[in-house]
């Protein structure tokens, strides 16, 4: 595990409630695609967060923080981006990173803000050949939550092995694609789930009913990896 002061480089708005932070480490933080950091509020308090991309030549980091009202834990860390312009950090975290030398059709499961912990492991994935498929599924509450939608069909028609499936749960009357809990959408499309792996990324209930129901219809615990197994 290493230990790093970070300049915060830029702080934008994804939509009215996530915001992508770039932090620029003064030291490299060692990490695979898939992991997380802690931002240091003190010793005691130390607060996770999945990078948001695969590890990049100029060592920056990127993350998704959302900060739904009443989310203090996560916005009370944002607030301190801006008052000073720097956190310490430390990482990189975590067991669900990529396995990429597994040589398995993949699918990647994210549920709201969650994305950020797919996204990272998607970028690796397109950095190599794909010989195998790659379904990410996306499942926000509206169409305006999906805030990487735009850039998502364009990976998918420029990457042939490449599948994205965004699953909206409260649609615009407008909306044509599929509507629902996400994980039900994964059910729905594969028969069996023997053959893959699953990385997943979301509020925990979702997660542990997903595993759960994936278990029922052929997934192999051993192929499935998420953060969130570690707590539930």
């Amino acid at each position: 595990m290493q230990k790093t002061f970070c300049k915060v480089e830029r702080i934008e708005p994804l939509t009215d409630t996530v915001s992508r932070v770039i932090l620029n480490p003064e030291h490299p933080l060692d990490f695979t695609a898939g992991q997380y950091l802690r931002v240091i509020m003190t010793e005691q308090d130390k607060r996770p967060f999945s990078v948001a991309n695969a590890p990049r030549e100029d060592g920056r980091l990127e993350l998704h923080i959302g900060t739904d009202p009443g989310n203090a834990y996560a916005g009370q860390v944002l607030q301190k981006m801006r008052d000073t312009g720097s956190v310490q950090i430390d990482g990189g975290h975590g067991n669900a990173f990529l396995r990429a030398d597994i040589p398995k059709p993949i699918i990647l499961l994210a549920g709201g803000t969650g994305f950020s912990y797919t996204y990272a492991i998607l970028q690796q994935l397109l950095s190599l050949p794909l010989k195998e498929p790659v379904f990410l599924y996306w499942g926000t509450r509206t169409l305006a939550d999906m805030y990487a939608n735009s850039e998502l069909v364009t990976l998918d028609k420029q990457h042939h092995h490449f599948h994205f499936i965004p699953v909206v749960e409260l649609p615009d009357p407008l909306w044509t694609g599929r509507m629902g809990r996400v994980h039900k959408a994964v059910l729905a499309d594969f028969a069996s789930l023997e053959a893959y792996q699953v990385y997943i990324a979301g509020r925990f209930e979702m997660a542990g009913v997903a595993r759960e129901e994936f278990q029922q219809q052929g997934l192999l615990l051993n192929n499935l990896y998420g953060d969130a197994f570690e707590f539930i």
